[in-house]
């Protein structure tokens, strides 16, 4: 039976959908019960007591955790997410209610064996309960007390070769995309880049010491299937320089209905025939496409390299075979000035062992950013106060036209005294005044 009455989180239990409050009671009906015989080292009523602070929470109309300050393991200033609850007489199974973020395999492959493994150790020491995965890549345990930390550690490190992940002002854990092992659009090996970084910067992940949060994500094509534009400081995303490879024989197989778009895959909607026009041509966002004599033409020269047409038309079109990636910074979620996008900072860059280009234009970036970044300073926002101009500056990246966002927005045309001096036939007082009119 229940410890705690939950009305308002039982009405998330009526929709449609599988509900979080579902998994909550059966995990704790199952630790109620113990059929495993196992000696848990956590209160046994953490889930029930944690469904008994939510739904006060809710009532309530306000959170009653509160944030943790230093908890953590020996050497380690990241990886472990301190809770501790404001009512623990009422709750005190989740008294202590920490998170532990551990590093992700690259491409987030596991055995069963080691999930066995990892699952055994939460229900042992932990709550029961994960996140599989987080939104920053971690392979997520939610809840567990103090005391255990270090227990947990051990066992992760010592028994399961496993490390853990990213928390607080430091990198957080490197994330990927399945890559070169199971897609065919990657164009590069998402996997490699994403584990060799993660290795080369320890230091720099475990132990805080940057203005704020920073994270790599890795996406293999521009599908950009882990959102690296939306969400990575530095997001590393697949791209080719040469033509798109096409099939005209397939190009007339999807016009014909032989063969049907987007893979087969389907809403469950009738759409009707494909119209190549309407679903490819006319979506180009550069308009570098059209039919010609019954053959598809592609203007190389103005695709962006989107990959919608390539992800409708799979059979028929291709990525290129010069491949590597573009690098883009700076984007980040709602914190201090609202939602960024990435910015184009490296249009292509070949990836290749041991990525020491790479790891250049990373510590250029993190060489500026310690120096300039404020407290609480993403740098996509530092880029914002300080200009584009500035940044390409520190990584001694020179302006190519693919910085330009659109027509007179040039974030780097900016005339210095020691460029203009004598270039206009005129003492720089007389350009200032020419510049001004």
């Amino acid at each position: 039976m229940a410890k705690h009455e939950t009305p308002l989180l039982d009405q998330l239990e009526s929709g449609p959908w599988p509900s979080f409050v579902s998994d909550l009671k059966q995990e704790a009906e199952a630790r109620a019960k113990n059929e495993k015989g196992i000696d848990y080292q956590i209160p046994v009523d953490v889930c029930d007591d944690l469904l008994g602070v939510l739904e006060l929470s809710f009532k309530h109309g306000r959170t009653h955790w509160k944030h943790g300050g230093i908890v953590g393991v020996f050497g380690y200033g990241g990886g472990v997410i301190g809770r501790y609850c404001d009512q623990p007489q009422m709750f005190p199974g989740v008294a202590h209610f920490h998170t532990m973020r551990v590093n992700q395999p690259a491409g987030k492959f596991y055995t069963t064996e080691y999930l066995k493994q990892l699952c055994d150790l939460w229900d042992l020491r932990g709550s029961g309960l994960t996140n599989m995965h987080g939104s920053t890549g971690d392979i997520i345990l939610l809840g567990t007390t103090t005391p255990q930390l270090e227990e947990i550690f051990f066992e992760l490190t010592h028994n399961m070769n496993q490390d853990l992940g990213g928390s607080g002002s430091n990198l957080r854990t490197p994330s990927d995309c399945v890559g070169q092992a199971r897609c065919e659009w990657s164009c590069y090996d998402t996997q490699a880049l994403c584990h060799d970084l993660t290795v080369e910067y320890q230091d720099e992940l475990h132990r805080p010491a940057f203005p704020y949060k920073f994270k790599f994500k890795f996406d293999g094509c521009p599908n950009c299937c882990v959102a690296s534009i939306a969400r990575a400081d530095i997001s590393f995303i697949g791209t080719w320089r040469d033509d798109i490879k096409i099939d005209q024989e397939a190009v007339a197989a999807y016009v014909g209905g032989e063969v049907p778009p987007n893979g087969g895959a389907h809403s469950g909607r009738d759409w009707g025939p494909f119209d190549i026009q309407k679903e490819v041509i006319g979506l180009c966002p550069t308009e570098c496409m059209w039919l010609e004599g019954g053959k598809l033409m592609i203007d190389d020269r103005e695709c962006t390299r989107c990959m919608h047409c390539i992800s409708v038309m799979p059979r028929a079109l291709r990525i290129g075979d010069d491949r590597g990636c573009s690098i883009l910074v700076g984007a980040k979620a709602p914190i201090l000035d609202g939602a960024q996008m990435g910015s184009l900072l490296v249009p292509f860059i070949k990836v290749e062992e041991p990525y020491d280009e790479i790891k250049e234009v990373i510590e250029s970036i993190w060489d500026y950013w310690m120096e300039e970044g404020k407290n609480r300073e993403r740098l996509g926002e530092l880029m914002k106060r300080q200009g584009f101009q500035r940044l390409l500056e520190m990584t001694n990246i020179k302006a190519a036209p693919q910085h330009v966002q659109e027509p007179r927005h040039n974030p780097y045309i900016f005339w210095k005294e020691e460029e203009v001096e004598g270039g206009f036939g005129r003492d720089v007082d007389e350009f200032r005044k020419h510049h001004q009119r």
